[in-house]
């Protein structure tokens, strides 16, 4: 063996041992650049689209997620819970939402796309309080005898129906505003984002 083969020997050993050094560290500055390219939790909460599971919301059932830092109610409404949205209609300040609280596709007397499920910003329109729900119907709701069940904002007394329709005569001057979604499936739902996007 020559002193030329033992040179290159040890230069073939130091281009690969630099080509692998110079390897990890791309590696290991590339894996936190492509992760600051996906949205943060700060991002996700000043608009992003969240994306929603529904299929365990069983019927009469309501949960919550926050998007844009705003409580996003999604209720699964009962047959009867559906049926009393068109018996009280002359209750309400705005029944037909003329107001533009809504999408255009979630303007008509269920305020959705599926007439079972709503999806409602659950911050009041009066002065942002976070209104509770009232889904026990008649004197048991604690509201009025008649109570078809909804929302009630307890600082200065909005009620709103299941809907989110306020009724007459309440400090809130709105209905609950309905946010922009749309379904990826039937148990898959975006909220922040609708096909018109």
């Amino acid at each position: 063996m020559s002193c030329d083969d033992t040179v290159d020997c040890g230069r073939r050993r130091l281009l690969v041992a630099t080509a692998a050094a110079g390897g990890v560290a791309g590696v290991a500055v590339a894996v936190p650049f492509v992760a600051s390219m996906l949205p943060s939790e700060r991002a996700k909460a000043a608009g992003a689209p969240v994306e929603v599971d529904i299929s365990k919301l069983a019927p009469g059932e309501m949960m919550t997620v926050e998007w844009r830092g705003k409580p996003v109610w999604i209720i699964n409404r009962t047959k009867e819970q559906l049926e009393s949205l068109a018996k009280i209609g002359e209750k309400l300040a705005d029944p037909k939402s003329e107001k533009n609280m809504q999408p255009a596709y979630a303007k008509n007397e269920t305020r959705s796309i599926k007439p079972e499920i709503l999806v409602a910003v659950g911050i009041c329109t009066h002065l942002g309080c976070s209104p509770t729900e009232k889904f026990k119907t008649g004197a048991e709701s604690g509201i009025e005898a008649d109570w078809p069940g909804g929302f009630f904002c307890p600082c200065h007394g909005s009620t709103f129906d299941l809907a989110g329709r306020v009724y007459k005569s309440k400090p809130a001057p709105d209905n609950l505003e309905i946010p922009p979604h749309m379904y990826l499936g039937d148990a898959k739902l975006v909220i922040g984002e609708d096909k018109k996007a």
